[in-house]
């Protein structure tokens, strides 16, 4: 057994759940491999499937814009949710949107380099001015992405989450509107990893079905089983792993007797076309960036020296 670090033991807990000497025992019996202690833990049924590692922990906005035919993603960072919701950040944020709606840039950098949409100068000098002489924090531009399309689009809570949906359909972009802000609002509220079973990799599912069968051996009613039922046992699994980690195939959160998929199908049906969903791309603000959380390391520390 290895010894491990606060940092580690604090990472894992951020990714299953799970408490904090459960966590340490994980690791050490892993030799602070993460992914392997995630599986352990699995294993022993005392976590699900592992969280996103890295929750939102930065401050900013995420703003979602459609204009026409084409539509934009796109998160800024700031030190403070002060600074977030100032005027001169979510003016400069709808402007930074428009001019990638308006010049298609290829990354970031492209787009710094870039006249502005209505302001003076390039993103990248008005964002050096914002943060040097306004704001006085640090501002990012940390990603975007631009689709072209029949879009519908979804902000939550002011710009905590935002979600761009492409919709590939016969009908109108006015007609199919708020059915694309449905399927937005299903992957804001459930993340959702894979639009539909066919984006699952290969590769996924086979761990799914190992840890499965672990579990199942760690299960005295299961145990005795013959090898061959529970593998039977493990493919009805498999179905429900989809309808949790499938959006298409999610219980629809405003009639969980339909699918989205169903959902979609019926609204099509309704309005005498077809409708396809496409792309559903989610940002949620800060995901993957760290935050200082002192408590909670002081708490872990005590921990292990107990």
């Amino acid at each position: 057994m290895g010894k491990v670090s606060v940092a580690e033991i604090k990472e894992l807990m951020k990714s299953t759940g799970v408490g904090m000497m459960d966590c340490k025992k994980a690791l050490e019996e892993n030799d602070g491999d993460m992914d392997k202690a995630i599986e352990f833990l699995r294993e022993k049924g005392l976590a699900t499937q592992a969280k996103k590692s890295g929750r939102a922990a930065a401050e900013g906005v995420v703003a979602a814009v459609v204009n026409g035919n084409a539509g934009v993603l796109l998160e800024v960072n700031t030190e403070t949710d002060f600074a977030a919701n100032t005027d001169d950040i979510r003016n400069f944020v709808a402007n930074v949107a428009n001019t990638i709606i308006e010049k298609n840039p290829a990354d970031v950098e492209a787009l710094k380099n870039m006249p502005i949409s209505g302001g003076n100068g390039t993103v990248g000098e008005v964002l050096t001015e914002l943060a040097g002489m306004k704001i006085r924090e640090n501002i990012v531009i940390r990603r975007f992405v631009r689709l072209e399309g029949k879009l519908a689009s979804y902000i939550h809570n002011g710009g905590s989450i935002g979600v761009l949906v492409k919709l590939d359909t016969d009908l109108s972009a006015d007609a199919v509107a708020a059915i694309g802000k449905d399927v937005a609002m299903q992957s804001a509220a459930l993340n959702a990893p894979y639009l539909c079973r066919e984006d699952v990799p290969a590769d996924v599912l086979d761990k799914e079905r190992e840890i499965m069968m672990a579990q199942m051996a760690e299960d005295p009613k299961m145990a005795s089983k013959p090898e061959q039922v529970r593998a039977k046992i493990v493919e009805g699994k498999i179905g429900k792993y989809y309808t949790e980690n499938c959006l298409l195939e999610q219980a629809f959160v405003k009639d969980d007797k339909l699918s989205v998929q169903g959902y979609v199908d019926a609204e099509a049906k309704k309005l005498g076309g077809s409708i396809k969903i496409t792309d559903v791309i989610r940002y949620e603000r800060g995901d993957g960036i760290e935050k200082k959380e002192d408590n909670l390391a002081d708490e872990v520390a005590n921990m292990i020296k107990k």
